[in-house]
């Protein structure tokens, strides 16, 4: 296999070649996921992703889970399911919560989720200015969670020259659904500010899918908003001072499960994010310090007016999760040929659960609250190399993890690319990753196991980069081995350390410019894998030669044409290949159908402070499954007017 996948990224590659022009450098986008310092991407042997904010604002009516689900190596179960409904992230065909969700370059995590998962569901698109995807291992610099790679929202804006600015969108779409946002921001003297607020309502559709089509399953709605405010205060040159609050919460309507329907049953979420930041940069030294409060709240309420015999007519399901995250790092520029990053950060997580629930034979249930705590601190360091006028770049770092449950554990990079000339250049890396387990999987009094180790993995990656006038292209193989993943023992009903997965893949990136005014861009990623665990349909041992819910072809292809000065126009197309899904308690997985679906998009300039904008998706209303037992989206149309003063 690992043989085929490389003869077919050559072939990719050779065939991509075509059309480049030899004045055109490599990528110099500046980025600052990679190294925690910003850096040309040419510069750096890891492979980001930038999700610009032009693609962004050209993305109205998507989430951001659609934006992401759209880019290479990225599945995300969920992205087109009911508004609301989880949203599982599998980075290169790594399992859910080995991913680490970024906010500003700051971690993000929500402790009372089983896998320390971060609902993608409380962004609203209209937050982000950018996003930058940092695949492979990156548990050197961010710790925990960080196997497949890292997500990096950034809401921050840049280039902001007038104290005074607004900006507002206003959209309507098919099923009854609303999108309204407005922005304040500007910069006067030293100081520079933003202020958002985002709304998303809809009446959506059945979360459940109803095979017999005449159980009449009611819409699951939406209704969801967003507050942030950030200030940055330059008190000298040297010396930039910030802080931030968010607020996001959302209350949408559940089912009772797949292929189930429930009209009463919710789910209220709520995220508190806020913290500052300090920041000093003076000749060689650049320190950055950064603190950060989380508080998350998630509520299902089931109020039945239907008592089902022998069944709940009320249930309540409370969690809250808190966080604390500190961290202090310095980059210095020890010569012309080193940097140096060092640092440190601290993480603490809280959970508290509370459940009841009344029966309409057995009377209430009102267990224990369950409540418990954990910390971890870090110290890590990297060393950034450069030599034959920064043609060949090497990163080698390392990190030490100490955590208040297992112990110690640790982590190393090694990342060298070479630039071969202006357009070409090679890259490739060595590093490890782990996943602390949660505080659920060590404390939970019927499941949870207190000797659980954390997750280690070992990733490699080997890739080729081009760069031209009409053409560019980025071709990566990466290899990923875990042999102690944590999972959930079904013999002894305990989480335990026992898969063993390997991972092999190919992704492949292009852009052209076919002709004046047009723009293509597509990617392909091809992913197999072996897990080793325990059968899903009985208590054997046995290996599974697939990954649930991770496909193993998936393309996606966008065509944007500027008409004129006013008028743009693009279509985008996704194929996903069939997969696995869970078949149900001790049954075959279920295999799911392939599928093609189709997006457009249309934008009109009136001026420069007025555009109008519609798009749809699913524009030929396929019927599709991303999850056994569940709807994914119909089509949807949506259209409205931004505003810029």
């Amino acid at each position: 296999m690992k043989k085929k996948i490389f003869i077919a990224a050559a072939v990719i590659i050779s065939s991509q070649s075509y059309g480049q022009d030899s004045t055109r450098l490599l990528n110099e986008v500046v980025v600052e996921t990679a190294t925690k310092t910003p850096v040309k991407q040419s510069q750096t042997g890891k492979v980001v992703t930038v999700i610009s904010k032009e693609q962004i604002e050209k993305s109205s009516g998507k989430t951001v889970a659609q934006i992401l689900n759209e880019q290479a190596g990225i599945t995300i179960n969920g992205a087109y399911n009911a508004p609301g409904s989880v949203q599982t992230i599998f980075l290169r065909g790594a399992s859910s919560g080995r991913t680490l969700i970024l906010l500003d370059g700051i971690p993000v995590s929500d402790p009372s989720m089983i896998n320390n998962e971060f609902d993608l569901n409380l962004f609203s698109i209209n937050d982000v200015e950018r996003i930058e995807v940092c695949k492979g291992a990156q548990s050197t610099l961010y710790g925990s969670d960080a196997v497949a790679g890292v997500v990096n929202i950034i809401t921050v804006k840049k280039d902001i020259d007038k104290p005074f600015n607004v900006k507002a969108t206003t959209g309507f779409g098919n099923k009854n659904t609303t999108r309204n946002n407005i922005q304040l921001y500007g910069k006067t003297g030293k100081l520079t500010y933003t202020t958002r607020f985002a709304k998303l309502k809809t009446n959506g559709f059945s979360s459940a899918y109803d095979s017999t089509g005449a159980k009449d399953f009611d819409k699951d709605g939406y209704d969801g908003n967003v507050i942030s405010a950030a200030v940055q205060y330059q008190v000298i040159p040297s010396l930039l001072l910030k802080t931030f609050v968010m607020h996001s919460q959302y209350k949408a309507d559940i089912d009772a499960g797949i292929f189930a329907d429930e009209k009463d049953y919710s789910i209220k979420n709520s995220n508190l994010s806020s913290g500052f930041g300090v920041n000093f940069k003076k000749g060689i030294v650049n320190i950055t310090g950064n603190y950060q409060y989380g508080e998350l709240k998630r509520a299902y309420t089931n109020d039945s007016f239907f008592v089902i015999k022998n069944g709940t007519k009320f249930e309540s399901n409370k969690y809250e999760g808190r966080t604390q995250y500190v961290e202090l790092f310095s980059s210095i520029a020890a010569a012309k040929w080193l940097t140096v990053v060092i640092g440190t950060d601290y993480r603490w997580a809280y959970m508290h659960q509370k459940y009841f629930s009344v029966h309409s034979l057995f009377g209430p249930y009102n267990p224990n609250p369950f409540d418990s705590s954990l910390h971890q601190t870090s110290f890590y360091s990297s060393l950034l190399f450069n030599a034959f006028d920064k043609k060949l770049n090497v990163e080698l770092g390392g990190r030490t993890n100490k955590h208040s449950r297992y112990g110690t554990n640790s982590t190393y990079t090694f990342n060298p690319s070479y630039a071969i000339n202006k357009n070409w250049r090679v890259f490739g890396s060595i590093a490890s990753g782990f996943k602390a387990p949660s505080i659920f999987q060590l404390f939970d009094q019927y499941s949870g196991n207190l000797e659980l180790a954390p997750e280690k993995s070992t990733n490699y990656e080997l890739g080729i980069q081009q760069s031209g006038k009409k053409i560019s292209s980025r071709v990566v193989y990466f290899h990923r081995d875990i042999k102690n993943g944590i999972d959930y023992d079904n013999i002894n009903f305990k989480y335990f350390n026992y898969v063993k997965q390997i991972v092999d893949g190919v992704e492949v990136e292009l852009t052209a410019a076919p002709v004046k005014n047009m723009t293509v861009t597509a990617n392909y990623t091809l992913i197999t894998g072996d897990e080793q665990t325990q059968s899903r349909k009985n208590t054997n041992d046995t290996t599974y030669s697939y990954l649930l819910r991770r496909p193993k072809n998936n393309f996606n292809c966008n065509i944007g044409y500027q008409f004129n000065k006013g008028i743009y126009a693009s279509i985008t197309g996704k194929s996903v290949s069939s997969r696995y899904d869970v078949g149900g308690y001790r049954k075959e997985d279920v295999l799911l159908d392939s599928y093609f679906i189709l997006s457009v998009y249309a934008e009109y300039k009136y001026n420069s402070n007025v555009k109008f904008f519609a798009n749809g998706q699913n524009i030929t209303n396929k019927k599709f499954f991303d999850l056994r037992g569940y709807n994914a989206m119909p089509l949807l149309i949506n259209g409205g007017v931004t505003f810029n003063w």
